[in-house]
């Protein structure tokens, strides 16, 4: 999993969080059945926005879910997920940008990739991708070469690029792809008059993507003498926030211009949930919120309980544990999701119920807004007294 746009299942709340996990699932079980098995590792938060998108902007219909069967994935619980034209197109933008990342890899030598052998089944893995995202986007219209353009130019845009050059120049190709998919969204839901508005979200979108990548890997670069645009370009961190707050503000623009059918989840997503995503990256965020969990009782594990103390924990309820190697493989499968990050998912051999890591996500700000804008106050801040496109 990877992406910027990391939600916290306590901020969504139930019903949108149902959403969120429909259309993730749905990428995963789209790139199944487009490409097989192995192709479910490119499965990426930001690839899910484009299926958000389409379903936003179309009229529902039977048509948008399905029931998928019991995965280890969902700690084999079946599930509503999304399905169609939108979970396609999620599915060939996330091959051909995973294709030119793993070919790029392998160009740098990075890692086992600097072993040959390893380098030539990168290079086969990464050419099958690519020529599976170029086969399902020409099945649901979208041509992808716009895509693999954008990453060629982005190699010599980067080989050019020196201090003293805009930043925006090097974020340029990243802008042109993202916004192509965001555009093609509202051809699929039928919708052409939001391709320009969401084209123009997907260029702000690109761009954050791009920053955002350069902030959070500034040091790690640095430590291994990799290139970065920041260091490269001479760009300091007050000016990359800049941009960056600037990227928001005009996502919050556009979304204002398109017209959705259902659009709560792509706002939430788009406008709150990407904020947060830009403070994490600049350090400006804190964590308060904390799951509720059994243990002792406020004042030490002697202090008395009854009449004349506080209550004692109910006792969790009992589960069949699972065996060693069931458990184990239902452990591969958890670590490979966002559902032991940020999400609830069972303990592989207790079965217990947890809260993932990001049970510890601060939504005071947020009071009881979970839903998108219920309290239309701090969690607002910025959409001009909700006047942001989710009806509050």
């Amino acid at each position: 999993m990877f992406g910027i746009v990391r939600p916290c299942a306590h901020r969504l709340g139930e019903g949108l969080k149902t959403q969120w996990m429909a259309h993730l699932c749905g990428l995963c079980l789209a790139l199944r059945g487009d490409h097989g098995q192995f192709a479910r590792v490119v499965t990426n938060y930001d690839g899910l926005l484009i299926s958000v998108l389409t379903e936003a902007q179309a009229e529902h219909t039977t048509g948008w879910r399905r029931t998928a069967g019991p995965c280890p994935l969902r700690g084999m619980r079946t599930a509503s997920v999304a399905q169609g034209e939108g979970a396609r197109l999620a599915a060939a933008v996330s091959l051909v940008l995973a294709s030119a990342k793993v070919r790029d890899h392998v160009a740098d030598r990075d890692g086992l990739l600097a072993r040959r052998p390893m380098a030539a089944a990168a290079q086969r893995v990464a050419a099958n991708w690519g020529r599976a995202g170029q086969r399902i986007g020409a099945d649901v219209g979208f041509d992808t070469a716009i895509l693999v353009d954008a990453v060629d130019r982005q190699t010599g845009i980067e080989a050019l690029a020196g201090p003293g050059t805009s930043l925006l120049a090097v974020t340029e190709p990243t802008e042109t792809a993202t916004a192509a998919a965001f555009a093609h969204t509202a051809v699929l839901a039928g919708r052409p008059g939001n391709a320009e508005p969401l084209a123009e979200a997907g260029r702000f979108f690109g761009r954050l993507a791009h920053l955002l990548d350069a902030v959070e890997d500034r040091e790690a670069d640095a430590a291994s003498d990799a290139w970065n645009p920041l260091t490269v370009t001479g760009t300091d961190l007050s000016e990359a926030r800049r941009l960056a707050d600037d990227a928001l503000h005009g996502i919050r623009l556009a979304l204002r211009e398109v017209d959705f059918v259902e659009g709560r989840l792509a706002h939430v997503l788009l406008a709150h949930e990407l904020r947060l995503s830009v403070d994490r990256a600049f350090g400006t965020s804190s964590c308060s919120h904390h799951a509720e969990a059994y243990g002792p009782p406020p004042g030490g594990p002697y202090a008395p309980s009854g009449p004349g103390g506080p209550p004692l924990p109910p006792e969790p309820p009992h589960r069949d544990r699972r065996g060693l190697l069931a458990g184990c493989a239902v452990w591969a499968g958890l670590a490979c999701t966002c559902q032991v990050c940020c999400g609830t998912y069972e303990d592989p051999w207790t079965r217990e119920r947890k809260d993932g890591l990001c049970s510890q996500c601060d939504c005071s700000n947020c009071s009881d807004c979970c839903d998108c804008c219920d309290c239309c106050g701090n969690c607002c801040d910025g959409c001009d007294s909700c006047d942001c496109g989710c009806d509050c």
